[in-house]
C-alpha cells in the first residue's frame, strides 16, 4: 500500500510548489493496476524471471558494471564501446524497479541496491556522472570531448546518460520509496542546471531524453529549475550557426538530431527516430507543463505527419537504415525496412502523452498498434533474444537482410533489449486514466484496479480474452454509488479505420458507421460517442457489469497508392494484431505467396503454437517451380501467424504484405549460401 500511496502523491507534491498546468488527464498509476490476462501478465513475469537477470549478467559480462568501478577509482581504461554504455545500467535499474512494484523480490532489492552504490561512487564531487571521462580525463576516445559537454551535440551523448539516470531514480523512487538513486540523479541535475541555460551554455542535446527525465525530476520535486532547463533545451534547437541549411545531407543541416529549425517551426518528423521520439515526448511534457501553444502546435502537426505518411503498417516509424532515421513522406520501402525497437517505444512514450493532452482515442489507436506489433517483435519468445531492427519482409534470395531474419541475445551496442525491459513493467500504467469525472479505459487487459474518481472509492475488473477475443467485460465496483463517467475507447480498427490517417485502409470495407453493441446488467444501452469513446454516464453501483463486443473480423489492409511498395498488396489484420506468413507454416517459403480477393480465412487459436497464438488460414495459390524451369501456380493453405511471433524458430523467408495477383516475377539463377550470423 505505501508504494501506491506514494504514486499518487507525486502530483501532490508538485502542486504544493504552486505548479499549475499539467496535463489534463492523468494516468492511473501501474502501482493501482494488477494484471491477471494470459497475454500480457506472462511477458512481464518473464521479463521479471528472465530478461532483467539477463540484462544485469549481460552489464556485468560485458564491463559496463566495471566502468562504473573504475571510474570510482579514476584508474582504468574505459572498457566498453561506446560512450552511453552507461545507460543499459540505468535503464535495467528501472525495469527492475517497476518490475519489484509487481513482484517484490528481497534477493533483486539488495543487488539493486549495490549497483546504486557503485554508480554513487562513480560520481564526481560535483555531481557529474560519465565513466567515458572520469576513469581517465586525458584519454576519452573520439567520441568525447577534451572538456566536458564539448561534443555534446553531437557524440559525446553526456546529456543522453543523464536523461537515462533521471528515468531509472524516479521509477526507483516511486517504485521503492528509496532517495538512494533520486539522490545522485538530483545531484547531477543540478549540475546540468548550474551549467546549461540562459547566460550559461546553449546547446541542443545531440540525443534526446533528458528533457523527459528533467521533467519527472521537477514533477517529484517541484524545482522550478528543472522544468526550465528542460524547456531551454528545447527552444535551442535550430539555433546552431554551424550547420549549412542548404545541404542535403542531414548530418550537415541539423535534421539527423531534429535541430535544422526551432522546434516550434517544425512540422515534420526528422532525423533520427529514437531522438526523435523522445524529443516529441519531452515537448508534449514542456506543453502540457507550461502552456505552450507554439510547441503543441508543432507536435500535433509532426503527428500527423507520422501517422499519415511515415509509419509502417505494424507501427515502426524509422525507415532508412542510413542514420536510423524517418525517410521523405511516403517513403516506406519493405526490402530495407529499418524499424528500430527503440523507436517503437519512444513512440508508445508520446502517443501517451498525446493522449493526455488531447483525450482522443486515435492515439490510444496507434499506441496499440504498436504495443502488439512493433514493439513486442522486438522480444524473442525467449525473453531473452531481441531485434534491433524489425524486418517487413524476409526474401532468401536477398542476402543483406538476412541477418535481420535471426534474433539476438545481446548486442555490442545494446539500447534495445534494456529498453524492451524497462517498458514492459510499466504497462499497467498505460490501461485507465481519469479527468475530473471521466474514466478512461484505454487498454483491455485483465485485471483489477483501484482509483478514486470523485473522491469515491472505485475498483473496476476487466475479464476478456484480448486481443484473440473481441468480447470485454467490466465489473465496476463501488462502496457507494458514484456518478462518473465510464469512456470506452472503441478502437478504430473496430469501425472499420485501419489507422488515423487515409496512409492504410481496409479493403472493402462496410463498417464504419456502425455502433458497437454495448450493454450494463445485461441491457443494451444507448450511448453517446466523443473523441473515439463510448461515453457511459450513470449512478454506478456495486456489481455493475458492462459487456461490449468488438468484431474480430480478417481484414485485408491496403496502402495509400504513394506507397510504392505495397501498389496491388494486402495486409492482415484481425483486431489489433498484424499478421505474417513465416517459412515454417507455408512450406519452407513466404515469398511466393498470392491473397487474392476471393481468399475466404479461417482462424484458429493454437494453443501450442508460439506460446498460443490464434493462425489465419485461407487456400490461395502459390507460385511454384517445376522441374528447374516452369513456373505454375497451384491451391496450398496459407497459415499466417501474428507478425510480432515470428523468427522465433529458426531463420528463413516472412512476409507481410501478399500481392493480390502476378504481375510480375523476378527470376533468381541459384540459391546462396548465407553464413550463420555471429552470436
Amino acid at each position: 500500500m505505501k508504494r501506491v500511496i506514494l504514486s499518487f502523491s507525486l502530483l501532490a507534491s508538485v502542486m504544493a510548489y504552486g505548479q499549475s498546468k499539467d496535463y489534463p488527464i492523468q494516468g492511473v498509476p501501474f502501482t493501482s493496476v494488477k494484471l491477471t490476462d494470459n497475454f500480457w501478465l506472462p511477458r512481464i513475469k518473464m521479463n521479471a524471471t528472465v530478461t532483467i537477470p539477463a540484462s544485469f549478467e549481460r552489464c556485468e559480462s560485458t564491463g559496463r558494471v566495471k566502468n562504473f568501478t573504475m571510474a570510482a577509482n579514476k584508474s582504468g581504461k574505459f572498457c566498453t564501446v561506446y560512450p552511453f554504455d552507461d545507460t543499459d545500467i540505468y535503464k535495467t535499474i528501472e525495469g527492475a524497479s517497476y518490475s519489484m512494484s509487481l513482484f517484490p523480490d528481497a534477493k533483486l532489492d539488495r543487488y539493486v541496491d549495490s549497483l546504486i552504490a557503485v554508480v554513487g561512487k562513480a560520481q564526481e564531487p560535483d555531481g557529474y556522472l560519465y565513466t567515458a571521462r572520469t576513469i581517465d580525463p586525458l584519454n576519452v576516445g573520439a567520441w568525447v570531448g577534451s572538456e566536458r559537454w564539448q561534443k555534446e551535440r553531437e557524440l559525446s551523448h553526456e546529456l543522453y546518460n543523464a536523461g537515462h539516470l533521471y528515468e531509472a531514480a524516479a521509477a526507483h523512487y516511486i517504485s521503492t520509496g528509496k532517495r538512494n538513486l533520486l539522490d545522485i540523479a538530483l545531484k547531477n541535475a543540478d549540475l546540468v542546471c548550474s551549467v546549461f541555460g540562459p547566460g550559461k551554455r546553449h546547446v541542443a542535446p545531440g540525443h534526446e531524453i533528458v528533457e523527459m527525465g528533467l521533467v519527472k525530476l521537477y514533477r517529484i520535486t517541484g524545482k522550478a529549475e528543472y522544468l526550465a532547463t528542460a524547456k531551454d533545451f528545447v527552444e535551442y534547437r535550430g539555433h546552431y550557426n554551424g550547420y549549412d541549411p542548404k545541404s542535403n545531407d542531414q548530418w550537415k543541416n541539423g535534421k539527423y538530431w531534429q535541430d535544422d529549425i526551432p522546434v516550434a517551426d517544425q512540422r515534420e518528423a526528422n532525423g533520427h527516430a529514437v531522438r526523435a521520439g523522445y524529443l516529441y515526448s519531452g515537448v508534449a511534457d514542456i506543453a502540457a507543463l507550461t502552456g505552450d501553444k507554439a510547441l503543441l502546435t508543432a507536435i500535433d502537426s509532426i503527428w500527423a505527419n507520422v501517422v499519415g505518411k511515415k509509419m509502417y503498417v505494424q507501427g515502426g516509424t524509422g525507415a532508412i537504415g542510413d542514420g536510423e532515421r524517418y525517410g521523405e513522406n511516403y517513403e516506406l520501402p519493405n526490402e530495407t525496412a529499418y524499424n528500430e525497437t527503440c523507436a517503437a517505444i519512444a513512440n508508445i512514450f508520446w502517443n501517451q502523452r498525446m493522449f493526455q493532452l488531447h483525450g482522443d482515442s486515435k492515439y490510444v489507436d496507434v499506441m496499440e498498434k504498436i504495443l502488439y506489433n512493433g514493439f513486442i517483435s522486438g522480444i524473442g519468445l525467449d525473453g531473452k533474444s531481441f531485434f534491433y531492427t524489425n524486418a517487413m519482409q524476409i526474401k532468401n534470395s536477398f542476402t543483406h537482410r538476412d541477418m535481420e531474419s535471426s534474433r539476438s541475445g545481446w548486442f555490442v551496442c545494446s539500447c534495445c533489449p534494456t529498453n524492451d525491459l524497462r517498458l514492459l513493467p510499466s504497462i499497467p500504467g498505460y490501461v485507465y486514466a481519469q479527468k475530473d469525472d471521466k474514466l478512461f479505459v484505454n487498454l483491455f487487459i485483465n485485471g483489477n484496479a483501484n482509483m478514486k474518481i470523485m473522491g469515491k472509492d472505485v475498483a473496476i475488473e476487466q475479464q476478456n480474452n484480448y486481443p484473440w477475443n473481441g468480447d470485454l467485460k467490466f465489473t465496476i465496483n463501488t462502496k457507494k454509488t458514484a456518478d462518473f463517467s465510464m469512456l470506452v475507447r472503441i478502437p478504430g480498427w473496430a469501425k472499420g479505420v485501419a489507422i488515423p490517417s487515409d496512409l492504410y485502409a481496409f479493403k472493402n470495407n462496410m463498417r464504419i458507421q456502425s455502433m458497437i453493441p454495448i450493454t450494463v446488467n445485461g441491457q443494451s444501452v444507448e450511448y453517446e460517442m466523443e473523441n473515439g469513446y463510448a461515453v457511459i454516464k450513470r449512478t454506478w453501483k456495486k456489481n455493475d457489469v458492462v459487456e461490449v463486443k468488438l468484431p474480430m473480423d480478417v481484414e485485408r489492409v491496403i496502402a495509400n497508392q504513394k506507397v510504392g511498395d505495397d501498389n496491388g498488396k494486402v495486409a492482415l489484420q484481425r483486431g489489433p494484431i498484424i499478421y505474417c506468413a513465416e517459412w515454417a507454416d507455408n512450406n519452407g517459403k513466404a515469398t511466393n505467396i498470392i491473397v487474392p480477393d476471393a481468399a475466404n480465412f479461417t482462424t484458429t487459436f493454437k494453443a501450442d503454437l508460439l506460446n498460443g497464438v490464434e493462425v489465419l488460414q485461407a487456400q490461395v495459390p502459390v507460385v511454384e517451380i517445376k522441374d528447374n524451369q516452369t513456373v505454375q501456380t497451384v491451391q496450398k493453405t496459407l497459415t499466417a501467424i501474428p507478425y510480432y511471433a515470428w523468427a522465433n524458430r529458426g531463420k528463413g523467408e516472412m512476409m507481410i504484405w501478399f500481392p493480390q495477383k502476378v504481375t510480375d516475377i523476378d527470376l533468381v539463377a541459384s540459391e546462396l549460401n548465407i553464413p550463420e550470423p555471429d552470436k
